[in-house]
């Protein structure tokens, strides 16, 4: 059953949590798609080949041709790469083939209102589709802590 985590943000922007949740899919050896409104995507794209000194993430924009990397930035509803985990942002919906994932994940920023009442619906429509959906906040420190 597709598992969708819901990430609430508190103490760190997306683009420092992104990237880390990016690695960890892809040394589970999963691929993954990367949903957010269209002008938010080129700005990620930016962020994911700088975010370290160290590395990057193998990622490419769909209207790119990004449909052959590891990691697919998208505007879409849409699993290019055949992706088994796929990362919501800004609002995206959730998809209509989400059994189609493993994982799904649902990041919103828990300083923003409008963020915080698209992710109810989200939860509600998880919730209501039958999906395994659980709630994970940012603690003081950082880490993910299951709140439900």
């Amino acid at each position: 059953m597709t598992e969708v985590f819901f990430y609430h943000l508190r103490n760190a922007p997306l683009e420092a949590v992104l990237p880390g949740l990016l690695e960890r899919s892809l040394r589970r050896g999963w691929r993954c798609a990367v949903q957010a409104p269209e002008e938010r995507l080129r700005g990620l794209d930016d962020h994911l080949w700088t975010y370290s000194d160290d590395g990057f993430l193998p990622h490419g924009l769909e209207a790119d041709d990004g449909a052959s990397q590891p990691i697919v930035l998208l505007a879409r509803d849409a699993n290019p790469n055949g992706a088994s985990a796929c990362f919501l942002i800004d609002g995206a919906p959730l998809p209509q083939d989400a059994g189609s994932y493993e994982r799904i994940v649902l990041l919103f920023d828990g300083n923003d209102e409008q963020a915080l009442g698209i992710a109810r619906e989200r939860w509600k429509e998880a919730k209501g589709r039958g999906l395994d959906a659980t709630y994970w906040q940012q603690d003081e420190q950082g880490r993910w802590e299951r709140r439900a």
